[in-house]
């Protein structure tokens, strides 16, 4: 069998995919309501940290195997950075500006780069129609950004804070999915979450000492769920299920996770979600179906890759 393709889900493995959709589908309301009431940066950081006690805590009462080599531990501060921190302190930052269900959107075009950068980073081959798919994907992209009504100065940097979110977070799926390989879940995610949270608490001195905390209800029951199920529960299924998947297959999870936030933010947060939103979200949707029904065409390597988003960029 291709080593590239992975064998169809067990059953375990596709209730895990299906949470995943579901608790990552809720996180951007619940990231939405929490920084209403709590500076950014510190909402994630006291987030990340909770999580990380709970998961290092657990490790040890069931003395799960921790890293043993420079290399895990080095691929586990690299990850705490470019999959925690960065990524999770941009968006919460993002979604005071840009709607819950917008910024999900958005987000979904993390297959697209995960295809993008399997073959520039792990040395596999994608298929030829993937890549001009992407192309249109981008496009769909564009359409949300440029329809958008909302073209303040603070919610365009908020667009470009989650696109560099995106951009990081796929890039860590492909750097994780060798490197990660042998480390326990339960370990992985508790180390990278603890890490994270010391790099976002950093910001938080250095950025938000000025602002202070409110801690209402609907904050302090966002967090919780954030918290347990988004970081702590999420987490440790998403690097079980990378081990069992490619990482263009488990970044698909981005596809189902609009269709929750913005059906959630329509109907909790009564955001609104005009008929170009939804045409873009077909577009997105289909030009990731059509990367991920590829497989079995005429494929392309990475450097011959590069020369075709060269030529068809997004320009054309």
């Amino acid at each position: 069998m291709n080593e590239n393709v992975s064998p169809p889900l067990s059953r375990s493995q596709l209730a895990g995919f299906i949470a995943l959709c579901l608790i990552w589908g809720s996180t951007w309301m619940a990231i939405r309501v929490t920084v209403q009431d709590v500076p950014p940066f510190e909402a994630a950081a006291i987030r990340f940290f909770l999580a990380a006690l709970l998961l290092v805590f657990v490790a040890a009462v069931q003395r799960r195997k921790w890293p043993n080599d420079r290399q895990q531990w080095k691929a586990l501060m690299v990850l705490s950075l470019t999959m925690m921190a960065v990524p999770y302190g941009l968006l919460f930052w993002a979604e005071q500006y840009v709607a819950s269900s917008l910024t999900a959107v958005m987000f979904s075009a993390m297959p697209l780069l995960v295809a993008l950068l399997t073959p520039l980073m792990g040395h596999r081959p994608v298929a030829r129609r993937a890549v001009f798919a992407m192309v249109l994907a981008f496009g769909g992209l564009l359409v949300i950004l440029y329809k958008d009504p909302n073209t303040s100065t603070q919610a365009l940097l908020g667009y470009g804070a989650i696109l560099f979110a995106v951009f990081l977070s796929s890039w860590s799926v492909v750097y994780a999915k060798d490197r990660l390989h042998d480390v326990d879940s339960v370990v992985a995610t508790g180390l990278q979450l603890l890490f994270g949270s010391v790099a976002l608490g950093w910001a938080t001195w250095a950025m938000e000492s000025h602002r202070h905390a409110v801690w209402s209800r609907p904050a302090v029951l966002a967090m919780a769920f954030l918290t347990v199920f988004g970081s702590c529960a999420a987490f440790v299924i998403y690097y079980w299920l990378l081990k069992k998947m490619q990482p263009y297959q488990l970044s698909t999870t981005s596809l189902i996770v609009p269709v929750v936030a913005v059906l959630e933010g329509a109907l909790i947060l009564r955001e609104p979600a005009p008929w170009w939103m939804i045409v873009a979200i077909g577009v997105v949707l289909g030009a990731v179906a059509t990367v991920l029904l590829a497989r079995n065409e005429p494929e392309i390597s990475g450097d011959e890759q590069g020369r075709v988003l060269m030529v068809e960029g997004p320009g054309k």
